[in-house]
C-alpha cells in the first residue's frame, strides 16, 4: 500500500474534526501511516522523533525544555492551550521542541496570568502544532512500536507532498549516537541569582554570600538554577563543553550536571573526561537527567535507548533507602543501565512504572544524581529536598576542610 492509500485508510482514524474540514496539517510515521488534523502555528514542515507526554499542565515549560530537542511532543491530555503563555514560564528564550500534537485545538487563553496565546506564540517561534488528531491512537502506536521518527506539515491551503514526507520521516537521523548538547548549551558563562517565584513579589533575587557552585549547562532549564540560587547558591553557569581545568578555576564548593537532550554516550565523549577530573577534586556533585545519565558513565556504568521513554508529570519513584515514594516530572528517552553499576555506587531511586533506574549515589562520597525533574515539582514539593542535600553537602564538606 502506498503512502497516499495509507492516508486514505487513515482519514476514518484522524478523529470527527478532519472529516468536517478540510486537513490544513498532518503528521507522517516512517511506516507510512498518516494523521491529519488542523495546523496552529507556525506552517512548514519539520521532522523529529515523536514522543506523548502525559502532563495536565505545563505546556510551555515542556516546549522550551531543551531536553525536547529533537523531538514532536503529543499532549495526551487534551486541553493544550487553554491557560495561554506567559514569559514568566518559558524555561529557556525559545522552544526547543520541533512541535506539538494536541487532541483539540486551542482555546481563547483563560487565566489571569496569561499575556499571549499559544498559537500566536508558536507562530512567532516557528514551531508547528497540529489540532485534531487521536492522540490516544497515536499515543499507543508510540507504546507499541517505540518512539518513530515522523514529519509533520503545516499548509493552509492542504496541499501535502505525501512521499516527500515519508522519506523526509524515513531519513530521519534519530537521537541515538546524537550529540544534541552542543547545539542547546550557552555560548559563554554567565551568573544566575533569580530565585523560586512565589507569592506575592513573583521571582526575586538572591542576596548576600552563599555556596560557589558551577553548572554545566547540557541544556539547563530556568527553573533547576532558580531552584539553587533559592537553596543559598551562587551559581555561574559554564557550557557544555567546558573542561574539568575551566571548572575548577572557579573555585567552586559544588558542581551541578545540567538536563539536556540527546544520547548521553554521545555527549559523554567529552563530558566524561570533565566529570572524571571534577571527581578527583573531592568536591560534591549533583546530577540530573542528561548530568545523571553522563555522571553515572564517569563512574563505569552504561545508559541504553528506551523504547518510547518517560515524559509526563506524574511519575511515581521510590525513594530505596528511605522507601518514600515522590511523584516527579520526567523526560527521558535513553535510561542508566542499573545493572552495569560499579562497586560503590548505589542505586537510590527507581520508577514504580517499569523499575528502571531513576538516582544513583557514591558510598562514600557527596556525590548523587536522580533521572526525574525535582524543580518542576509535580508533587508538589516531594523532591525539592534534593537542593537542599546539595547545600548541606557543601557546607559539611566546607567544615571538614576548615
Amino acid at each position: 500500500m502506498s503512502p497516499v492509500d495509507i492516508a486514505k485508510f487513515c482519514t476514518s482514524f484522524v478523529g470527527e474534526a478532519a472529516m468536517t474540514a478540510k486537513p490544513t496539517a498532518c503528521l507522517v510515521l516512517a511506516d507510512g501511516t498518516v494523521f491529519y488534523g488542523h495546523g496552529f502555528g507556525a506552517t512548514g514542515q519539520t521532522t523529529a522523533e515523536l514522543c506523548f507526554n502525559t502532563a495536565m499542565t505545563g505546556y510551555q515549560e515542556i516546549m522550551t525544555d531543551p531536553s525536547y530537542a529533537g523531538q514532536i511532543v503529543t499532549f495526551t491530555f487534551p486541553h493544550i492551550g487553554n491557560t495561554g503563555v506567559t514569559d514568566e514560564d518559558d524555561e529557556t528564550a525559545d522552544p526547543f521542541a520541533a512541535g506539538m500534537v494536541v487532541k483539540w485545538d486551542p482555546t481563547q487563553p483563560s487565566n489571569w496570568r496569561a499575556t499571549g496565546e499559544l498559537t500566536e506564540w508558536l507562530a512567532k517561534r516557528g514551531r508547528i502544532g497540529l489540532g485534531g488528531v487521536d492522540t490516544r491512537r497515536l499515543t499507543r502506536a508510540i507504546r507499541a512500536q517505540g518512539a518513530p521518527h515522523v514529519a509533520m506539515a503545516h499548509d493552509p491551503d492542504g496541499n501535502f507532498d505525501l512521499e516527500a514526507l515519508v522519506a523526509a520521516a524515513r531519513g530521519f537521523a534519530g537521537l541515538e549516537g546524537l550529540d544534541l548538547a552542543k547545539d542547546v548549551t550557552c555560548a559563554q558563562s554567565y551568573t544566575w541569582d533569580e530565585q523560586r517565584w512565589a507569592w506575592p513579589d513573583g521571582y526575586t533575587k538572591r542576596t548576600g554570600p552563599g555556596h560557589k557552585v558551577v553548572a554545566i549547562d547540557y541544556g539547563a532549564k530556568r527553573n533547576i538554577l532558580r531552584c539553587l540560587a533559592s537553596a543559598g547558591c551562587e551559581v555561574t553557569v559554564l557550557p557544555a563543553s567546558a573542561t574539568a581545568e575551566e571548572v575548577l578555576a572557579h573555585n567552586p564548593d559544588g558542581v551541578f550536571l545540567s538536563n539536556g537532550p540527546g544520547d548521553p554516550a554521545a555527549t559523554g565523549k567529552y563530558a566524561v573526561p570533565t566529570i572524571k577530573g571534577v571527581l578527583e577534586a573531592d568536591i560534591p556533585v549533583f546530577g540530573i537527567c542528561l548530568g545523571h545519565q553522563i555522571l553515572a558513565l564517569a563512574l563505569g556504568a552504561k545508559t541504553v535507548k528506551m523504547n518510547h521513554g518517560h515524559h509526563g508529570a506524574n511519575h511515581p519513584v521510590k525513594d530505596m533507602e528511605t522507601g518514600k515514594v515522590e511523584i516527579t516530572s520526567m523526560n527521558h528517552g535513553f535510561t542508566v543501565d542499573s545493572q552495569t553499576l560499579p562497586e560503590g555506587v548505589l542505586e537510590t531511586h527507581i520508577s514504580l512504572f517499569d523499575g528502571s533506574n531513576c538516582g544513583i549515589r557514591m558510598a562514600d562520597r557527596p556525590v548523587f544524581s536522580v533521572q526525574y525533574h525535582p524543580e518542576a515539582s509535580p508533587g508538589p514539593q516531594d523532591s525539592y529536598y534534593l537542593f537542599k542535600r546539595f547545600a548541606a553537602a557543601m557546607a559539611d564538606n566546607a567544615t571538614a576542610d576548615a
